[in-house]
């Protein structure tokens, strides 16, 4: 009796100890950060950036090779590309760190849908990367773009995406289960921001990129793409892009500058903001109401103006007010020109009428181009620096 039950706990212990069975070696990895899909005929590009850890580790120090590697490979699907790229990368290619998607802007204009399932679907790759259109660009030219201060140009992008949308609005962060959702959902459709390449892109290649204080090339991201099902149809430029964030309510600050009664700019910065987005179907005719509240500082003043008087603060907020419903209304007014409605208002309608959208769902864009919206700006100065008037009107002449 004795035996069998040593027999059994050890047993048991070899069926419940097992948690190292299927461990992987580090140096038995090449970290993929960021991926990039082109269009090559009738065959996709796919370009992965691989991490040199040696290069980017500060205990180590470096040799002078590039921080990153990139391996580029063609294929019928982008699995079979990638799987092709073992007869050539020393290690096996490890996705759980991806921080950045490139997609090309001729694959977007063709549908993207395809080119994410692979994405999507397998169990080694996390949720939580990026996605953008390198806009008229090669995608593969960004990942091969070395950058200063980050050494890894994927983590540069990715800081940098979700930095500009936080303090500067017209760029939209979009996660792959986002992008999903969006291209799936019935009454919205899909954006992504754009990526281009200043400078010059040649030497952006190049360890030279980053031997002086102003690089040869750059990354930076550039409008906003807009989809009609999974194609891309068209770009927002940069006021419509802002103009988009405030309606989904994405702000959370950014700056802006209105023209003083006298002459001159204001400067103000968005302190916090607020966006509601109401629907609602009467006689047979949907329409959307948007409230959007706001309070800003006055950030910079190059015109003469006494900000102590109550009528001028008054005045000002007057006309931040009417700056924003233009702001909005142009954003509105090229996504009804796409014929896309990238506010989420079908879904807004879906709520207020299920019986009315039902009749509608099936041709919304053709109803959205022509829906009234009506917009309530309510923007409030609630600061005015740590001066009230500025010193400019008693710098002599």
């Amino acid at each position: 009796m004795r035996r069998a039950s040593i027999f059994f706990m050890t047993a048991l212990c070899l069926l419940l100890i097992t948690g190292c069975w299927n461990r992987r070696e580090l140096n038995d990895l090449a970290l993929v950060v960021a991926m990039s899909i082109d269009k090559s005929g009738d065959q996709y590009m796919v370009t992965l950036q691989v991490v040199d850890a040696g290069e980017v580790s500060s205990k180590i120090g470096t040799s002078g090779r590039t921080p990153v590697i990139t391996y580029s490979e063609k294929g019928k699907h982008v699995f079979e590309a990638i799987r092709k790229m073992t007869t050539e990368t020393p290690r096996k290619l490890y996705f759980s760190h991806l921080q950045m998607l490139v997609i090309s802007e001729d694959i977007a204009k063709e549908g993207i849908s395809k080119s994410l399932e692979f994405l999507s679907r397998d169990h080694e790759v996390r949720k939580d990367f990026f996605v953008v259109i390198a806009k008229e660009e090669q995608a593969k030219s960004i990942l091969e773009n070395i950058t200063s201060l980050e050494k890894i140009p994927a983590q540069k992008m990715k800081t940098s995406l979700e930095t500009s949308q936080k303090v500067w609005a017209p760029t939209v962060a979009i996660q792959i289960d986002q992008l999903i959702a969006d291209l799936t959902s019935e009454g919205s459709n899909a954006v992504l921001t754009g990526i281009i390449i200043t400078g010059n892109p040649t030497t952006g290649t190049t360890l030279k990129n980053v031997t002086k204080t102003s690089s040869y090339s750059n990354l930076k991201f550039q409008g906003v793409a807009v989809f009609k099902e999974d194609k891309l149809v068209g770009w927002l430029n940069e006021e419509e892009s802002k103009g988009y964030n405030y309606i989904k309510d994405n702000v959370k600050s950014t700056v802006a500058h209105i023209e003083c009664p006298g002459g001159g700019d204001l400067v103000m910065e968005v302190l916090r903001s607020k966006t509601k987005v109401k629907g609602k179907v009467i006689n047979g005719e949907p329409s959307i109401d948007i409230h959007l509240n706001a309070d800003i500082n006055i950030a910079e003043v190059e015109c003469s103006i006494d900000l102590s008087k109550i009528e001028n603060i008054i005045g000002l907020e007057q006309s931040i007010n009417e700056k924003a419903i233009s702001v909005l209304e142009a954003s509105i007014r090229k996504a009804k020109e796409l014929g896309s409605d990238i506010f989420g208002f079908g879904e807004v309608i879906h709520r207020a009428d299920p019986q009315a959208w039902r009749t509608w769902k099936t041709d919304w864009n053709k109803h959205f181009a022509e829906i009234a919206v009506t917009i309530h700006s309510d923007f409030k100065i609630r600061r005015t620096g740590i001066v009230s008037n500025s010193f400019l009107d008693k710098v002599k002449e």
